[in-house]
Order: structure tokens, then C-alpha cells, then sequence
């Protein structure tokens, strides 16, 4: 039994891949089917150490990106595209598998159009409220269509959508309470803020945290997810300006949270400030309160769509980028934790959200269609 991945270079479609081929992995043992083989197709491997530790062969095909706004680069793109459609074509051929699952982005499409034209099953996964332009594509010949907002459902033929939330890693998944404060070197007693910018970092956020961080650390500790590129910035400047702080030592900054880190900050957090992309699931899987800052609807047409849907649960409070300024964002970290009842009921509602079975919804399903599918 053949199984290919396929999605875009970033941690939003790359981890819920992973998270999904564990548990392909998990139930193939458990319920002792015939032995599967996973592959990975995409322009880049994103994190080559995870693709082996779960036993998937990487095959690098081709891609272009279409920008949403006018470049040059959307031409010299169209190469790459025709290159990579061929490679996909040739690589799917020779491996015919089973089924094909598809995490959207433009590193999805040469798969995908391959897969159409072998006419091999495909499964698409949406991790947004609205599709990108390869789902929306993919989606007319697509067998099945999972979504991770109820919301996408509309986009979709409604007879191939299954509401499943989005895939998350078993490793991340439940937050480790048990010495999140001594291994994070936290004081016991006083509140803990996480703050994440997805795996880049947010430099508007972080601006913005600098300048409120004398303040904060006056009442809370904050465990900061710069990202790898802003850290030293971020480190020469908060080591100033916190330099006389009695304090100081309950800022802890980190250039990237590991699994290990991330799982004991979920355990000790009682805020979450954090981007709308991906790392919404997680926040609302662990129950946690918090404060959402999408990317701008000039970068990101996905981010705002997220934040506010997430947030008409009740389980967050939706800032946009255009009214972040640290001091409404300093009153509104005190007004939550000032207001208990609101703290508890945002845990209910991100409980509530949370679809902590996806990844293992979505394995079935790919496994399901792959023992019923018979190459030609």
C-alpha cells in the first residue's frame, strides 16, 4: 500500500501531514494491514529529521508560486510549474499509489494535477476558513474533503466535506504540566504569558511586546517565541531596556520552542498571544485563553477569516494589526486576567472548538480509500 503527501513549504501544511502519517503509521500496526509506504512530494522537505522518524521517502518535485498580486516572478515561475508537473507525472507513474493527500499550496499542484490525470484518489485538507487557490482547484475531483472550520464547508461540494479540525501531533498535543516550571525556570505564584509568532516570529509583535515588557514583568512572566531571525534583536534590546528591572528574570525569550519547550509553555501559560494560522488548533486542543493578532488582510487573506471565526466561539479576543498598540494591548492582558469568569469561560469555548482526533479521522479515511482503490 502507497501513500503520497503532498503540500506547501510551511509548518501549517507540513506538521498536520505529520501528524497524520503517525497515526497511518499507529493504526496500520494496531489493526495489522498490509504495509504501507509513505511519501513526501513537495519542492523543499521542510524538516528532512521528521520525514525519516516517521519513515516517509521525500521525492522533491518542482514548483511556482502564483502571487495574488502582480510580479515578474509569476512568470518565471511558470517554468518551474511545467518542470515540476512532468516530474510529478514521471515519480507518480512509476509509484502508482493508492490514494494521494494533499495539504493545499502551490507545492501541491504538480502532485495533484498528476494524480488527476493517473486518476489516482485524492483526499484535500483545508486549514482555513476560505480554500487556497490549489484545494479550490482540487476540489472538484477530489473524493473526499476534510476542513478544519466549519465555516470552509460552504466552498466545497457538501457531499465530499467532513468537518474534521486540523491534524496535530500526538508530541504537542497534550501540554505537559508536571515541571513546566522548573524546567522553563519559572517563579511559582506568578501568572505566565506565552507568546508565539508562528515559527518565523512577528515582528510587529514583538515590537509591540518590547515596549510594554518593564510593565508586564511587574505582574507576569512572559515566555517569548521570537523567531530564529529576530532573536538576537530582540535579546541586544530587551537586556537594555530590562537591565535595572527587579524582575527581568521573569522574561524568558527563545528563538524556537522545540516540542519538549512548546508542550511545558502550554503547561504553565494561562495567555496565549499568538498569529491565527495553525497554531490556533493547538492553543484551543490545550484550553488555553487567548489574545489572536492575525497578519494583515494585505499579506494574509486567511488570518483575519481564522481569527474572527475562532473568536465567535468565544474562546479568544481578536486584535487586528491596524489597532495593535502597546498600550491597548498592555489593557487588555490585565482586563483578562482582572476578570476571571471570562478567563473560564474562553477555556470552555477552546475546549470546545478543539478536534483533537483529526489527524486519526483523516488517516482512516486515506487508508480507507487507499484498500479500496485498485491501480489500473
Amino acid at each position: 500500500m502507497k501513500i503520497v503527501m503532498t503540500g506547501g513549504g510551511t509548518g501549517g501544511h507540513f506538521y498536520p501531514i505529520i501528524a497524520v502519517a503517525e497515526e497511518i503509521h499507529r493504526i496500520v500496526k494496531e489493526e495489522r494491514l498490509l504495509k504501507v509506504e509513505l511519501f513526501f512530494m513537495s519542492d523543499t522537505p521542510y524538516n528532512s529529521r521528521m520525514l525519516f522518524e516517521n519513515g516517509i521517502t521525500f521525492k522533491q518535485i518542482y514548483a511556482g508560486k502564483l502571487r495574488r498580486y502582480f510580479s515578474l516572478k509569476n512568470i518565471l515561475d511558470l517554468p518551474k510549474t511545467t518542470l515540476g508537473i512532468l516530474q510529478a507525472l514521471i515519480d507518480m507513474y512509476k509509484l502508482y499509489p493508492d490514494v494521494v493527500f494533499g495539504k493545499g499550496g502551490y507545492a501541491s499542484f504538480p502532485t495533484l494535477f498528476a494524480a488527476k490525470l493517473l486518476r489516482i484518489p485524492v483526499i484535500i485538507h483545508e486549514s482555513d476558513s476560505t480554500p487556497g487557490k490549489v484545494n479550490a482547484w482540487a476540489a472538484s475531483f477530489a473524493k473526499r474533503i476534510a476542513i478544519s472550520y466549519p465555516e470552509a464547508a460552504e466552498y466545497f461540494p457538501k457531499e465530499k466535506v467532513a468537518y474534521t479540525g486540523n491534524p496535530i501531533r500526538r508530541e504537542v498535543l497534550i501540554p505537559a504540566t508536571e515541571g513546566a516550571y522548573e524546567f522553563l525556570s519559572l517563579e511559582k505564584g506568578v501568572p505566565v504569558i506565552l507568546i508565539v509568532g508562528g515559527s518565523q516570529g512577528a515582528e510587529i509583535i514583538n515590537d509591540t511586546l518590547i515596549d510594554i515588557l518593564p510593565d508586564l514583568l511587574n505582574k507576569y512572566q512572559v515566555i517569548h517565541q521570537t523567531g530564529r531571525k529576530n532573536f538576537k534583536v530582540v535579546d541586544d534590546t530587551t537586556s537594555l531596556t530590562l537591565a535595572e528591572h527587579p524582575f527581568k528574570s521573569r522574561y524568558r525569550p527563545f528563538d524556537y520552542l522545540n516540542d519538549v519547550a512548546l508542550k511545558m509553555a502550554a503547561g504553565a501559560a494561562r495567555l496565549i498571544i499568538s498569529r491565527a494560522g495553525s497554531s490556533i488548533f493547538e492553543i484551543a486542543a490545550w484550553g488555553i485563553p487567548s489574545i489572536i493578532i492575525p497578519i494583515g488582510e494585505a499579506v494574509s487573506h486567511d488570518q483575519e477569516k481564522n481569527a474572527y471565526n475562532y473568536s465567535r466561539t468565544g474562546a479568544c479576543v481578536v486584535m487586528e494589526e491596524n489597532n495593535l498598540t502597546p498600550h491597548i494591548l498592555l489593557s487588555e492582558i490585565n482586563r483578562l486576567f482582572e476578570n476571571e469568569p471570562e478567563m473560564e469561560r474562553m477555556k470552555t469555548a477552546a475546549k470546545s472548538f478543539a478536534k483533537v482526533d483529526a489527524a486519526e479521522k483523516i488517516a482512516k479515511e486515506i487508508l480507507t480509500l487507499a484498500l479500496e482503490h485498485e491501480p489500473a
